[in-house]
């Protein structure tokens, strides 16, 4: 055949599109054409079936395919080869680890934590009076002094602590119930605020809050640690409830500002540990005295001293006040503690924190 009278692979494709196939399609239409080689007047291509079932079926089509082209002028041989590859392996699917539901058997009498030396437990009778801020600050000044520290955020509702630890993405599960935890600061940590949208509402009943408690504490590979801090809801519900009925925990902070309302609340808070058997190893005085930055005057914005005398009046330990500051604020926002750093609010959790650890409670 004259050189402008070569066979093209179009022409090779239109022949095929006649050869018709079981489904009723072509070859050609079906998809089923691979590798179409073109050598002076050899043709070559693969008819790839989806199963050996499917190619069984080809057959005649692959017969029909190869005489269809050897009446085409300019073409010497075909080589039609007939294959099938079996279904591709389905991608593996990242472990489907649901957190919540009701909560499982376990024996009773509370258990304690893989690997976790002390639990402390940090609660307050009401909301609002930087109860997660001093949990988060307090992690890092253990970690500052050498403590082995994990932080559960056990506020199901309202989880603050991936925004004020800086953390916002899913923990790693290998096998669908093993939880990897996440690490920020020196600081091991877990969050229902990890496995849920930031915007997403956790609408849940008391079981479910019992289930998805359990699943952090027990399900979380924390690893060896010397403390583990358990940052809760305000008040005194099914998770203060769970967590002292089923944790073999070490104690309880109370966290609370020195006006009498929420000193009322406070009582409240410790009256509930006192109840369950959950000793409360001291009270601290968040939001205590206000500096001003450019004067230097001191100002008792929510009073001073409340907590103190109230811890006396209890015959509880009163382990430090905590000054109010717009750094605190912005640290927390920003996600880097402001107990990472130096200054006065710094220098009052790294007390706090040394008073914990004299006292054998982290």
């Amino acid at each position: 055949m004259e050189a402008d009278m070569a066979i093209s692979r179009d022409d090779i494709l239109a022949t095929l599109r006649s050869v018709a196939t079981p489904s009723g399609g072509n070859l050609v239409a079906d998809d089923l054409v691979r590798a179409v080689r073109l050598d002076g007047d050899a043709v070559s291509f693969v008819i790839e079936a989806a199963d050996a079932d499917a190619a069984r079926l080809l057959e005649d089509a692959r017969a029909q395919a190869e005489k269809a082209l050897m009446t085409m002028p300019g073409i010497g041989t075909v080589s039609v080869v007939l294959t099938s590859h079996g279904p591709a392996p389905a991608a593996p699917k990242p472990p489907s680890l649901k957190i919540g539901g009701h909560p499982k058997p376990q024996p009773s009498g509370p258990a304690k934590v893989a690997g976790v030396d002390r639990i402390i437990a940090i609660g307050s009778g009401k909301g609002g009076v930087g109860k997660s801020t001093v949990s988060s600050n307090l992690a890092v000044a253990l970690a500052k002094e050498g403590r082995r520290v994990g932080l559960l955020d056990a506020d199901i509702y309202g989880p603050s602590q991936p925004q004020m630890m800086g953390v916002m993405k899913r923990p790693a599960s290998p096998d669908g119930k093993t939880i990897i935890p996440l690490e920020a600061h020196g600081v091991t940590l877990m969050s229902i605020g990890f496995m849920v949208a930031p915007e997403k509402a956790v609408v849940w009943r008391g079981p479910m809050l019992m289930g998805a408690l359990q699943q952090m504490l027990g399900q979380v590979q924390w690893g060896e640690l010397d403390v583990l801090l358990i940052d809760l809801p305000p008040g005194t519900g099914d998770v203060q409830l769970t967590l002292c009925q089923k944790t073999d925990i070490t104690g309880a902070l109370i966290v609370s500002t020195p006006q009498d309302v929420a000193l009322l609340d406070a009582r409240k808070a410790i009256d509930m540990f006192q109840t369950l058997k959950a000793p409360v190893l001291g009270l601290i005085e968040n939001m205590s005295t206000y500096v001003c930055p450019n004067c230097g005057h001191e100002e008792h914005l929510f009073g001073h001293g409340g907590v103190k005398t109230e811890a006396e009046r209890l015959n509880v330990p009163f382990l430090g006040e905590i000054p109010l500051s717009l750094d605190v604020r912005l640290a927390g926002d920003a996600g880097q503690p402001v107990a990472l750093g130096d200054g006065a609010i710094a220098e009052a959790y790294g007390l706090l924190a040394r008073r914990l650890i004299g006292g054998g409670m982290a």
